[in-house]
């Protein structure tokens, strides 16, 4: 299928860049660009830029970039026809039917296809539920309290418990094929028989939607006392059960600065229909780094609202070190002497409720309280150890100020003299970070160790592609637009020579000054063309750029990308658009936009030197470059 630049042009300018990823990342006006912490790699501090202007994102610490449509691919794992369409719909643009063909629609991306087979599943779910099969199903949901409305608004369904291929013979007469179904996840394959039935049958349903509110996979409660209580769809090409929250496709839309984070789907669901809108849960699994990431994205605080047995604590102790690693600050929501958040709301309801989440518990003061448990205070020993222990999460804390707030909390609470627990914490900080325990409840307790979150594509470096350091950008002084200075060319970097380097670099800059500094183009192209930028990607890239100088006078640099169907080559051209040298003056930047077309037009001249007259004629040239007048 094809779209044209014009059609392209049409969906990118309706869906404003700050706005599509505004939804997603918290972003801070910083100078004409928005900034925010980066969706595709973990960073405690903002190096994600996002310019309203270019209409461009760029990362200044891992060097992912594109335009609008680029995002779409890269944070939503799309293919480039997918993200055109899903803009295309967003902003209510019918996209021409006409060059679609069958061939095309049978050869749709597997997560296009794995969409579409779960919206299938979703419906015949959901009909199933409000259907004389579902009886039980229905019967169970309002023992729990649900409204008609809160089941719609969640999508619930049923699973019927006969027949147990139902959903298999739906989607047959939908055609759906047999590896598809096997790849959904949706089914169970009788190797010896060679037949395929449903996996989910005498369940209740929760579909479990992404932010785009599309179906990725499904949760199913037994109805009786079968095991597993609680059944949840594999991993499958749409469906990451540690990279998903159950509910965040709402939650996100919430006015509150926080969200809750529960266990469990029926908690979440009651949370909702009780006006705690911000609920949220992972998908049957224990708190991941990749959960804790993508919350960050939409918040820096947290309210635990896990189980009060034991379990339930436990998971909260794990939670609330990954949650702080993520730059995220827990509180603890006390449900005692209920068991869930279901049950609290039934028993105290909305206001008592609210006011619990209100005066939600400091965390560090919960692993303080339950790390107590361990400890026999009458015996001085263990209660030397239990201080020693507080000390260490103290000493953990990155802020003198907090280190001393906690020190007189604690010595509140638990009547301590504040010298000797202070001279605990100063020993710990004496001795470093190797021997704070602030995370001894979770190694005591057989928990995971909370390792970091690798980069969401390890392959993906494009930092070590393209020789930039880490995270050095700044502020320019006259548009207030984000840049990173230009790499430097290194002898350790085999791929090429210095002079190689030098080159390219000089190249890239070039590029760069055209967009920025449309009037230079005319002496630009009197002495450089779009085959003097060393071939490949810098030549197309300078063959769009000089085509729409031509045409328009100026350049729009997302429009250029659209050009580029890799996403890591929409990242290199996004790297040049945000290179720039830091000039202090107008002065200072004419002579390095000169420099700059000088070193591209003495690099250009390799092939040309065996002919003399072509010699002395760029001999000339080179001379008139040395004192060219440059109208910035």
């Amino acid at each position: 299928m094809y779209y044209s630049d014009d059609i392209l042009d049409q969906v990118r300018s309706a869906n404003d860049i700050v706005d599509v990823i505004g939804q997603d990342v918290k972003l801070k006006r910083a100078g004409s660009s928005y900034v925010g912490l980066c969706p595709f790699h973990n960073e405690k501090t903002p190096s994600f830029s996002v310019s309203r202007q270019k209409q461009m994102y760029y990362c200044f610490g891992c060097h992912r970039g594109g335009n609008v449509i680029t995002y779409i691919e890269e944070y939503n794992n799309m293919g480039f026809l997918e993200a055109v369409q899903y803009l295309a719909e967003r902003a209510g643009i019918t996209l021409p039917q006409s060059s679609i063909s069958p061939e095309e629609k049978k050869s749709m991306s597997e997560r296009t296809q794995l969409l579409e087979v779960n919206r299938l599943a979703g419906t015949y779910y959901y009909y199933s539920l409000r259907s004389a099969a579902g009886k039980s199903g229905m019967e169970y949901l309002r023992s729990r309290g649900l409204t008609d409305e809160t089941m719609k608004a969640f999508a619930l369904g049923y699973a019927p418990k006969t027949p147990s291929d139902g959903l298999y013979r739906y989607m047959k007469s939908k055609g759906v094929s047999d590896d598809l179904l096997r790849r959904s996840g949706l089914m169970n394959v009788d190797l010896k028989r060679g037949t395929m039935y449903d996996k989910f049958w005498n369940r209740v349903i929760f579909p479990i939607l992404d932010t785009s509110n599309k179906i990725i996979g499904f949760g199913g409660r037994v109805m009786g006392d079968a095991k597993p209580k609680y059944l949840n769809s594999p991993e499958t090409k749409i469906f990451d059960k540690s990279r998903n929250l159950y509910a965040l496709n709402l939650a996100r839309r919430t006015r509150e600065d926080y969200l809750i984070l529960c266990e469990g789907y029926m908690d979440v669901i009651s949370m909702h229909q009780a006006g705690f809108t911000n609920a949220v849960a992972s998908l049957g699994t224990s708190l991941t780094p990749g959960h804790c990431a993508l919350l960050a994205r939409y918040t820096k605080k947290v309210v635990l609202s896990y189980d009060s047995d034991s379990a339930g604590v436990a998971a909260a102790m794990r939670a609330i070190p990954m949650l702080r690693r993520a730059q995220i600050t827990p509180r603890i929501l006390r449900l005692d002497p209920y068991k869930d958040p279901d049950e609290m709301i039934q028993a105290l309801g909305h206001d008592a409720v609210k006011e619990r989440l209100e005066k939600a518990q400091n965390a560090l003061m919960f692993e303080i309280e339950i790390t107590k448990r361990d400890y026999d205070l009458s015996d001085p020993e263990a209660k030397t150890r239990f201080f020693e222990s507080v000390a260490a999460r103290i000493a953990a804390l990155e802020t003198e100020m907090e280190r001393q707030n906690y020190i007189d909390a604690v010595c509140r609470e638990y009547l301590v003299d504040r010298k000797q627990l202070q001279e605990l914490v100063t020993r710990r900080l004496v001795a470093g970070p190797a021997s704070h325990s602030g995370d001894a409840y979770e190694s005591g307790h057989g928990a995971t160790s909370g390792e970091e979150e690798p980069s969401l594509d390890p392959a993906y470096d494009p930092a070590a592609l393209y020789g930039y350091d880490e995270g050095g950008f700044y502020e320019d002084e006259a548009t207030g637009e984000m840049y990173q200075a230009p790499p430097s060319a290194s002898r350790k970097n085999r791929a090429a020579t210095v002079r190689e380097q030098g080159d390219d670099i000089s190249r890239k800059l070039l590029l760069n000054y055209i967009c920025r500094y449309p009037s230079v183009f005319e002496t630009v192209k009197k002495y450089v063309q779009p085959a003097d930028f060393g071939g490949g990607l810098l030549t197309r890239a300078a063959e769009e750029i000089y085509a729409q100088m031509e045409r328009f006078g100026r350049v729009e640099e997302a429009s250029v990308l659209s050009h580029f169907t890799e996403t890591q080559d929409q990242a290199q051209i996004a790297g040049i658009f945000h290179t720039l040298d830091q000039a202090a003056s107008g002065k200072d930047r004419e002579k390095a936009v000169r420099e700059t077309l000088l070193k591209v037009f003495t690099a250009s001249d390799a092939g040309s030197r065996t002919d003399l007259q072509q010699m002395i004629q760029r001999k000339k040239l080179e001379t008139e470059l040395r004192s060219v007048k440059l109208n910035l």
